[in-house]
């Protein structure tokens, strides 16, 4: 029983990884984004996702003073 006590050593390496990677501090959600497409080379979403950012920024200019500006470019 006492050997079951015991922690191995590659248990603790593992856990000592986590614990250096949880007192990282975060990159940010953007670069994380950066880094997903960059690794999992998924570059065609970069298009999609920059036309549904601009599509929702024309949707909440469209409320505000600024709608006769947008209207012009239609």
């Amino acid at each position: 029983m006492a050997q079951d006590a015991e922690k191995s050593p590659e248990s603790d390496g593992a856990a000592n990884d986590f614990a250096n990677e949880a007192e990282q501090q975060s990159e940010g959600w953007l670069r994380e984004f950066w880094d997903f497409l960059a690794y999992n080379k998924k570059w065609w979403l970069a298009p999609i996702i920059v036309t549904l950012l601009l599509v929702g920024l024309f949707v909440i200019l469209g409320g505000t003073a600024a709608a006769p500006f947008i209207y012009t470019l239609f």
